[in-house]
């Protein structure tokens, strides 16, 4: 097994972390965060405000010659991305405005709304610096045909595959799955909301923390491949969600099969290997939960590098990630609707194309 196989596992430890972020009373903290997790799923409706910044990117390969590197590095340090967004479950709706916010010699601000049903996307075609498109798309929304998509590709549209009930659903049976492989003192714990710098106005009864570090994050890539792994394929292996997902049975028992034949000792070692050149100065994530038992604020800190021994390359990067629910299960209000000055893919393909691009 490769140290890219053992980044990834990591970053899907993380992300799980993220989506299994949630108490009336106050309760031990991992059960906190299932119970959160469970109302997340529930949820009809809501305004999401997320950021991620990144506030240190260094990287450093001695042997590499392309000042392409350094200039991306420089250009993504303090860039941030901000995502507004309005969501309605029934019927399916969803309105977004995301900004991208980049430094460095070409720093500039992208911004691009977008509008999400359950079988079509709009995405307003925005004006880019270093990408110039002709005036004839810039401003209006690229619609996106997914029964369309589909019948080009010579398969059937499958709306499950945008069936917020059905994907809600599946999120809470792998995360409670994931949850119930882990040893709720060694990676969560409470901490004083007056501690946890939450946003001015956020109310929280019970700060939870998740945290890995140096000491447990073996542990934890251990958890996920030899025990959380095998019942997550147990659960995309149910009919509904091999459906919804258009998984064929066979591709999931021949993983579960490469996951049980896999050799202990080459995975232990590839373990011990990714401890020489991974270190973990901060990565935790605490979920503030208000008295109605949902996540209203979450904020991942991460500061980690990576250092190969052997050919002296280095990456230190250190990020934020912060989400805050407002207004849930309220009556949503949808600025963009639904988008009527709109391009095909087509049309859009056929004026990029008259450019040369």
């Amino acid at each position: 097994m490769s140290r890219k196989f053992f980044a990834v596992v990591f970053v899907l430890i993380m992300s799980v972390a993220l989506v299994l972020s949630g108490c009336s009373s106050k309760k031990e903290p991992k059960e906190a965060l299932q119970n959160a997790a469970a109302n997340t799923f529930k949820l009809d409706s809501y305004v999401l405000n997320n950021q991620i910044k990144i506030k240190d990117l260094s990287i450093n390969f001695p042997n590499a010659d392309d000042p392409s590197v350094n200039a991306m590095a420089t250009m993504l340090k303090n860039a941030e991305i901000n995502v507004s967004q309005v969501y309605q479950k029934d019927p399916m709706q969803t309105e977004a405005t995301m900004e991208i916010k980049l430094q460095g010699d070409v720093a500039t601000t992208i911004t691009i709304p977008f509008v999400m049903t359950k079988d079509k996307w709009f995405v307003k075609i925005p004006q880019v610096p270093f990408l110039p498109l002709p005036d004839t798309v810039v401003g209006k929304f690229l619609v996106i045909d997914l029964k369309e998509m589909a019948k080009q590709g010579g398969e059937d549209f499958n709306p499950d595959m945008l069936n917020p009930e059905k994907s809600q659903k599946l999120a809470a049976e792998i995360t409670n799955a994931v949850f119930a492989e882990y040893d709720g003192k060694t990676y969560f714990k409470d901490i004083d909301p007056k501690d946890a710098a939450l946003p001015e106005g956020t109310k929280a009864k019970q700060v939870v923390q998740f945290n890995v570090t140096n000491d447990n994050v073996k542990d934890a890539v251990t958890i996920f491949v030899k025990q959380a792994l095998p019942k997550i394929l147990d659960i995309l292996n149910k009919d509904e969600y091999r459906q919804m997902l258009q998984i064929k049975p066979e591709d999931l028992a021949d993983a579960k099969k490469e996951l049980a034949a896999g050799d202990d000792t080459e995975f232990n070692k590839a373990l011990a290997d990714m401890q020489k050149y991974l270190s973990i100065n901060t990565f935790t994530i605490n979920t503030a939960i208000d008295k109605n038992d949902y996540p209203v604020y979450q904020k991942l800190d991460a500061s980690l590098d990576f250092n190969d021994p052997d050919t002296k390359e280095n990456v230190k990067v250190a990020f934020e990630v912060s989400s805050a629910f407002s207004k849930i299960n309220e009556k949503p209000e949808f600025k963009i609707g639904i988008p009527t000055n709109t391009i095909t893919m087509d049309q859009f393909e056929q004026e990029v194309g008259a450019l040369g691009y």
